[in-house]
């Protein structure tokens, strides 16, 4: 026999140390804690619960059978105001399913399932509903307008998505360093949703600098808050997350393609730590003009072509920060890490 079960959404909070400086808290105790008999869905989690909801029991006294099983569905809105799942460096936000169930006289059984919350920070607010004794309804459609009710936020969202990301226009930069111009970089927008490619192209035969070789990486920087910084001028931590390089000598022009992981976590900010995104590029130029090699059209002879052994260069880089946003969370879940069974044993 089961006495009861119930389900309870948590954000678990942990941050290093090293890296992040948190207020102390005080020394209260929690009484309930020390007993195996109350459900605490964060106990024996390391850092500290950010945010939880309101338990819901699922039955109470239940008897099964031999063979018999039952089914029970279980539904709950993730508070807005959260932060994404995020893993940094320094900071890592978890989102967990905690079931608990208890049977007579013995202790309580907990069941952690991990899941991932992507947040469109900047969304507005929906607006104030009706009062549902006074706003008309069918009472035919109550279970299918409830169903449209709960998935207006998802499509508002994938609205609000779709017309920000489907901007485009040329933006067009002119790469130069202390010599003189390199070349002319274009790229057609800066704001991308996850699993998107980021494509760019460059302009070599307008710069007066040969380049040598170019490289481009998409990174994000996690910054901890300046009240939260453990050092005073702490350094962002950088992540890599693709790259593209290239030998250009002689090239009129070029492109790069990088696409942006399921995976990763769009950018976000909290009052502790805040993601951004950039392209990183690396620019390797020569120092005296590079003429290139002739062919004559009356040669018979066989020609053999060497490179240089010796090119004075200059390095150089730049980034161009851009925003990455969610994307449909059907489409994210096809790279999700997570097992789609979970069990547990009372």
């Amino acid at each position: 026999m089961l006495a009861w079960a119930s389900a309870q959404i948590h954000c678990q909070f942990h941050a290093s140390e090293n890296r992040v400086a948190l207020p102390a808290q005080g020394n209260k105790q929690d009484v309930q804690a020390e007993s195996d008999t109350v459900l605490i869905p964060s106990r024996g989690e390391r850092g500290q619960c950010m945010l939880d909801t309101p338990p819901k029991i699922l039955f109470c006294d239940l008897r099964l059978d031999p063979g018999e099983s039952k089914t029970y569905s279980y539904s709950e809105l993730v508070p807005v105001d959260g932060p994404p799942s995020f893993r940094g460096q320094a900071v890592k936000y978890v989102y967990k399913l905690t079931i608990g169930c208890q049977r007579v006289n013995s202790p309580i059984k907990l069941l952690r399932v991990p899941f991932r919350v992507l947040v469109l920070q900047g969304m507005p607010e929906p607006p104030f509903p009706q009062d549902e004794e006074v706003s008309p309804s069918n009472p035919f459609l109550e279970e299918e307008e409830a169903s449209r009710r709960d998935a207006r936020p998802l499509e508002r969202a994938l609205d609000m998505l779709m017309v920000t990301t489907s901007r485009r226009c040329p933006h067009m930069f002119n790469i130069t360093n202390m010599r003189g111009k390199v070349a002319k970089f274009c790229i057609f927008k800066t704001v991308y949703r996850l699993g998107e490619d980021i494509v760019g192209t460059f302009n070599f035969s307008e710069g007066d600098i040969p380049c040598l070789q170019y490289s481009v990486s998409l990174q994000s920087e996690e910054e901890i808050q300046e009240h939260y910084q453990r050092r005073p001028g702490q350094a962002v931590s950088v992540s890599g997350h693709g790259r593209h390089m290239e030998s250009c000598l002689h090239t009129a022009s070029s492109h790069f393609s990088l696409p942006i992981p399921l995976n990763v976590t769009p950018g976000f900010s909290t009052d502790i730590v805040a993601l951004r995104w950039r392209l990183h590029f690396e620019f390797v130029t020569a120092r005296e003009p590079m003429e290139p090699p002739t062919v004559h059209q009356n040669q018979s002879e066989v020609t053999v072509w060497s490179g240089a052994e010796h090119v004075d260069v200059d390095t150089f880089s730049w980034d161009l920060p851009i925003k990455v946003l969610p994307t449909n969370p059907a489409l994210a879940s096809y790279v999700s890490q997570f097992s789609g069974t979970n069990s547990i044993n009372i």
